[in-house]
């Protein structure tokens, strides 16, 4: 049979009941629609939260307690000296602690609960802040234990609206500090929680949140190397505390020490963990699907046995019957992969659209990579479930089908 009549018996095998057809590829559709949604969704997010953390340097490190991370872990393990000793080192540079109070924040009776953080002017550097109105901590601010405050732009609109914050007087806490500063917004959802973040002198930090010797982060920069410079971090801090760990092991080790490069990666490898999980999940859509197909091209070689018949013999082979059985349940699954492409996209796009509103500048990316991988699922998914009934049709011999009424 030429490849021209076999896709024409395929097609009219499929438009005899276009509804039905149609309704075949429902679960297609869906698990195709959903795949393209959580693949695009999920490329989206990774793209949007990598650009975010671009906007640190990659040579800038953090530094904090096990027990910021992981429950159960000791929260206090780094110390105003290991910060000390870390500055001693040849391969970084801007090495500020820096101390987390926990108080709320008010203006008259505007009320906001940002993070309010003690540090110093290096943070700025390190962060890659940059200030709109006013100035920056200085040196001098610590030195004196001076109650000033530098505020992020969303706490700002949050406390005074539109009014100018510069030399307003707020409260963190019990204490009274002067707003001397106003940063630049960073946009975005990592951005907007930068963006409320309070900075107060590290000195005062410290008589507030009486931690003694203890400090809560510390933010450095590599100079040089990064790999050299991590290497140099661990092994001093390891000394310091006492922690034998050769193999380099980070389940030993008190602290968490990584660079915003590594944490980079980090994002991008959970982010790709999470979307193809449920990628995994959205094609479970596809395996019902694929039992559609081939319950509606059981019931159809049933009902064509005599044309199945009838053309084996005029000299069709069964070659012929599995290509053509085949071709249409293929068929079918391109029709709703192609649909749910369509789909999908459209939804993702909704939605980051709606997302954008809440989280600032975020665009779609329907990356063809996920687009192939919908539809090869599709197809693979016709070929699949397409195989039995295919088998099936072909296998019918002539006389016995076409005694069938």
């Amino acid at each position: 049979m030429r490849t021209k009549d076999l896709l024409h018996s395929a097609l009219e095998g499929l438009t005899r009941n276009i509804s039905r057809s149609l309704l075949t590829t429902l679960g297609i559709i869906i698990g195709v629609g959903s795949v393209v949604l959580m693949v695009s969704l999920g490329a989206t997010f990774e793209r949007f939260i990598l650009d975010q953390v671009s906007t640190f340097s990659g040579t800038t490190f953090e530094v904090q307690p096990k027990g910021m991370e992981e429950f159960g872990k000791s929260t206090l393990t780094i110390t105003e000296a290991d910060a000390e000793e870390l500055k001693k080192l040849s391969t970084v540079k801007n090495v500020t602690p820096a101390i987390f109070i926990a108080k709320k924040v008010k203006y008259g009776s505007e009320e906001a609960d940002p993070m309010v953080l003690g540090t110093s002017k290096e943070i700025f550097t390190n962060w890659s802040l940059k200030i709109d109105r006013g100035r920056l901590l200085t040196d001098g601010d610590l030195k004196g234990g001076q109650s000033v405050v530098v505020v992020g732009p969303k706490t700002a609109e949050d406390l005074f609206g539109d009014a100018d914050p510069l030399g307003k007087r707020i409260s963190v806490g019990e204490r009274k500090f002067t707003v001397v500063g106003l940063l630049k917004g960073l946009g975005g959802a990592m951005g907007t929680q930068m963006d409320r973040i309070i900075y107060i002198p590290y000195t005062v930090a410290k008589t507030m949140a009486n931690k003694g010797q203890y400090v809560d982060y510390i933010s450095l920069q590599a100079v040089g190397s990064v790999d050299l410079a991590e290497e140099d971090i661990k092994s001093l801090l390891r000394k310091r505390h006492d922690i034998k760990n050769p193999q380099n092991d980070p389940d030993k080790d008190d602290f968490v020490a990584r660079s915003f490069e590594q944490a980079m990666d980090i994002i991008g490898t959970v982010t790709l963990s999470i979307t193809i999980f449920l990628s995994l999940i959205a094609g479970i859509s596809l395996v019902v699907g694929g039992i559609g197909i081939m319950n509606i091209m059981l019931v159809s070689v049933t009902e064509r046995t005599k044309e199945i018949g009838l053309r084996k013999a005029v000299g069709a082979r069964r070659r012929d019957i599995l290509v053509q059985f085949l071709v249409e349940a293929v068929a079918l699954t391109l029709l709703g992969g192609l649909i749910g492409v369509a789909g999908g996209g459209f939804l993702g796009f909704l939605l980051t659209k709606i997302a954008a509103k809440f989280l600032g500048d975020l665009s779609f990316a329907l990356t063809i990579t996920s687009i192939l991988l919908a539809m090869g699922m599709a197809v693979g998914t016709g070929l699949v479930f397409g195989i039995y009934p295919a088998l099936r049709a072909a296998r019918l011999h002539p006389i016995e089908a076409l005694r069938i009424e």
